[in-house]
């Protein structure tokens, strides 16, 4: 019998507090999920899940006081989060790219975009200026860029915000990396260059083979694309299954009121249903399950003891009630 792939990434327990201190108020609690190459998996949850806090966690971009003091981080099957920092800036792009929300942010103003991209590739392949300049122009067409030549003099206030996310999307790609990290690629973009930048992550997975974690609070993007998803709540994973699972039979409660809060349609509701209450802050969550207070499957036990991520009919669920 063949034994299944190796997980592209595996995060295992992976624990980020604020401070050095096992005392010090926690992050993330624990997440524990795997993707595998070619693989689309969408992290969900409502602001303040720790979403982006995971992202940051992979590629090693904390700032203090934040502060990854348990768990592991494995990438093809070697782990990462203990090597030195000139390690870790090597597989930043080589074999993790991230595109990040506001493309604003991950583009310098003052260069071009063709001196941006063939000075990113240089980093990672042993390219003279001639090869790194083809590479960029043939990284533009990928990503769906007009007369890519030509724009390689252009820069970033030049392009429109759609325009501008395909070009950080080439310039994480630039390093053929086996793992994309997509913090909210689409969040700023109009329902049309979404569609456009959904299908581009999906042709990423498809034709190289990347493994992309997608990040977003967008359910109706992660319906697009996802193989699987997890959910986030508080800080820790509440449910992990695959997309089909979570349309039609969402197991946990979060999830279920996620899920209920989509419009569909047709659908006639003057107001969509709402999950009654807030998360709670980082240092103040609830001893138990962090989700309890706004539990309409509340049980007692939930009040104090808090459940693990345990497997039940394929599905990873963190829920007494399921």
């Amino acid at each position: 019998m063949d034994r299944p792939a190796a997980p592209l990434l595996d995060l295992r327990a992976l624990t980020v507090r604020l401070g050095r201190s096992d005392r010090s108020p926690s992050v993330l609690d624990q997440i524990t999920l795997s993707l595998q190459a070619g693989e689309i998996m969408g992290l969900v949850g409502e602001s303040g899940a720790g979403k982006s806090m995971t992202g940051a966690a992979i590629i090693d971009l904390l700032e203090a006081p934040l502060t990854k003091t348990g768990g592991e981080i494995w990438l093809n099957g070697d782990r990462i989060d203990d090597l030195p920092e000139s390690a870790k800036r090597k597989l930043r792009g080589a074999k993790i790219g991230m595109i990040f929300q506001d493309p604003a942010t991950s583009l310098n103003p003052v260069l071009t975009i063709g001196h941006q991209l063939t000075e990113t590739i240089r980093q990672h392949a042993d390219l003279d200026r001639r090869q790194a300049h083809d590479k960029a122009v043939d990284l533009l067409a990928d990503v769906g860029i007009p007369s890519p030549a030509e724009r390689l003099g252009s820069y970033p206030h030049e392009f429109s915000g759609g325009m501008r996310q395909r070009v950080v999307i080439a310039l994480a790609l630039a390093g053929n990396p086996d793992l994309i990290i997509a913090d909210e690629p689409t969040t700023a973009l109009d329902v049309s260059i979404q569609a456009q930048i959904i299908t581009l992550l999906k042709d990423v997975a498809a034709e190289r083979g990347a493994g992309v974690l997608l990040i977003t609070h967008d359910l109706g993007v992660i319906a697009e694309i996802a193989d699987r998803v997890a959910v986030m709540y508080a800080g820790r994973i509440v449910e992990i299954a695959p997309m089909a699972d979570i349309l039609d039979a969402p197991r946990h409660p979060y999830t279920k009121a996620l899920m209920r809060s989509i419009p569909l349609v047709g659908d006639r509701r003057e107001r969509l249903p709402q999950i009654q209450g807030a998360m709670p802050r980082v240092g103040a969550r609830p001893p138990g399950c962090a989700f309890h207070p706004r539990c309409p499957s509340r049980l007692d036990r939930c009040d104090q003891d808090r459940p693990d991520l345990e497997t039940k009919d394929g599905v990873r669920v963190a829920c007494w009630a399921v």
